[in-house]
């Protein structure tokens, strides 16, 4: 027999949601060889997506099966409030599985989903959602431009051609296309020939400028939109994410990309980064030098020094 009333039924009001859910899906089995850093990558890519992403949204992580200290870590930070919605699930279901739940369970209207090896950078979701809400019939965007096979953006061109403003060229700075190809193993002088012989395609309307193109590791989308392609299907944990892609440009709809590179793909290690940083820290040294050599005194004697020793020489 129930004794008392329910205290929840005295509350007024709950929560809402935020707008937009960003949701991450996990997967760490183990702490060694190919998955050694991969939590250390996992606290990157969390931190960097909260980081300036210019519009408030929801985080929401899927854990699929990852061993005991991924998923503490997870619920330390669930604890903490830096995760709102954290899912736990016992076994790996797979991309496809996976995805079958985020995109149908996440409680915003907009779904920025991404792998948990992305690095993001300052206003990466501001520019997805600009991106989103210009242009109409959009399938997804991703906060990145790279060359993706132009089969799976054809509906994009087709709508292009007639609606927008639409230009072929190699708009992709050479160091942005490497950057990204380098992360997926490949090497640089395959991608010489790669960048030679393909171009981007880039697309204005409504005065605001996107690539065509699109890609499943990353992207920002309505979820009523989502909807529509589940569920996926899929027989393997891996390799078959591309139905999305696929399915997407089968519909019609546009798939876009923002013309700045706002997303990095770590890939499993922390080399990237800490390749970044080196290269910061040079350019940093390089930046004092100059300050120093700019110094009157200090530029004085460095000529003086530099004027006797030609003499030495040359005299």
């Amino acid at each position: 027999m129930r004794k008392g009333q329910n205290p929840a039924k005295f509350v007024k009001e709950v929560a809402r949601p935020e707008r937009i859910t960003a949701a991450m899906l996990t997967y760490i089995p183990f702490l060694s060889g190919f998955y050694a850093e991969t939590l250390d990558v996992l606290r990157v890519s969390l931190d960097s997506m909260r980081k300036e992403a210019g519009l408030p949204f929801d985080l929401l992580v899927f854990d699929n099966g990852s061993c005991p200290d991924a998923r503490d870590y997870l619920v330390q930070e669930k604890e903490a409030g830096r995760i709102q919605y954290l899912i736990l699930s016992e076994k790996n279901l797979g991309k496809g599985g996976a995805w079958n739940m985020i995109l149908a369970g996440a409680p915003g209207e907009i779904i920025a989903y991404a792998d948990s090896d992305v690095l993001f950078s300052p206003g990466w979701l501001s520019r997805s959602v600009e991106i989103l809400e210009t242009y109409p019939n959009v399938g997804m965007v991703t906060a990145r431009p790279f060359r993706t096979p132009s089969d799976f953006y054809s509906a994009t061109l087709d709508w292009a051609r007639k609606e927008a403003s639409l230009e072929d060229g190699q708009f992709i700075p050479w160091e942005t296309f490497l950057e990204f190809n380098l992360s997926l193993g490949q090497t640089k002088e395959e991608n010489k020939k790669i960048y030679a012989d393909t171009k981007d395609w880039k697309i204005t309307h409504k005065g605001v400028t996107a690539m065509a193109g699109a890609s499943h590791w990353q992207f920002t989308a309505y979820k009523s939109t989502l909807q529509q392609f589940l569920p996926f299907d899929m027989t393997r944990p891996m390799g078959q994410v591309r139905q999305l892609d696929q399915r997407m440009n089968k519909a019609g709809l546009l798939r876009l990309m923002v013309s700045d590179p706002l997303a990095m793909n770590m890939s499993n290690t922390m080399g990237y980064l800490r390749g970044e940083l080196g290269q910061k820290r040079a350019q940093t040294r390089r930046s004092l030098g100059k300050r120093l050599l700019a110094i009157g005194l200090v530029k004085k004697i460095l000529l003086a020094v530099y004027n006797r020793i030609f003499n030495w020489y040359y005299s």
